[in-house]
């Protein structure tokens, strides 16, 4: 690693040399994003597949958590009304009509009325981590991807750390232009790694802290339908 470091620090030091004799250097062109990725090395074709599968799933998954939260304020005291009223199939035809986690799951509920109430429970439960399943697919695939990414950064800086020794190698010299090429790969796979496992990883749990909100509207909504079932006016 001292060797890694002294390297780099001689590198460092012939461009400041460099520049410092070349004053015309301030006139060059800002350096091309495009390019500069490219400069990184076959291993950024993998990390920039994982930032477009991030992404897809997490819009993917922010539509299907944000349509399963739309559920009317009213939608519980509309249930509660057509079940005191002995309605149960209209009760059960606007459950289906809702078409949200807790809508089926109180479908699940209405179909087992008139049978025990521990039944009842266990069709909630069950119809409960159904939703929550549902709610929750791909979302590991989004947590393995905040993890791969910077694997694959490292990759690319030990790819990169080799290459500056193999140009050492053949040049039998250190200076800035045999070096510049595993310089930009190490660093550059190393900062795009890292950036894709933050995004990865802050879309990761934002998905998940809108998950658990949707996880405590099915529970609530679950004790909800039991109390009313178990109300003495039924």
């Amino acid at each position: 690693m001292e060797l890694i470091s002294n390297i780099i620090l001689q590198a460092a030091n012939t461009a400041v040399d460099s520049l410092s004799n070349n004053t015309s250097a301030t006139k060059h062109e800002g350096i091309n994003l495009l390019n500069l990725l490219m400069r990184g090395g076959w291993i950024m074709l993998p990390i920039l597949l994982l930032l477009f599968g991030a992404l897809y799933i997490f819009v993917e998954r922010l539509i299907v958590i944000n349509r399963s939260a739309h559920v009317d304020t009213g939608f519980m005291n509309q249930i509660q009304t057509l079940v005191q009223a002995g309605n149960i199939d209209a009760a059960r035809t606007l459950a289906q009509t809702k078409n949200t986690p807790v809508g089926r799951m109180l479908d699940k509920g209405l179909r087992k009325i008139g049978k025990p109430i521990e039944d009842i429970e266990k069709a909630l439960e069950s119809a409960g981590k159904l939703e929550v399943y549902r709610l929750e697919k791909n979302l590991p695939i989004l947590g393995n991807i905040a993890g791969i990414a910077p694997m694959f950064g490292f990759i690319g800086t030990i790819a990169g750390v080799i290459v500056i020794f193999h140009e050492i190698e053949l040049a039998n010299n250190i200076d800035i232009g045999i070096v510049a090429g595993g310089l930009y790969q190490k660093m550059i796979t190393s900062a795009a790694g890292l950036a894709v496992g933050i995004i990865a990883k802050i879309a990761y749990h934002y998905l998940v802290l809108k998950i658990d909100r949707e996880i405590y509207k099915i529970e609530s909504t679950a004790i909800q339908f039991i109390d009313l079932l178990q109300e003495p006016t039924l």
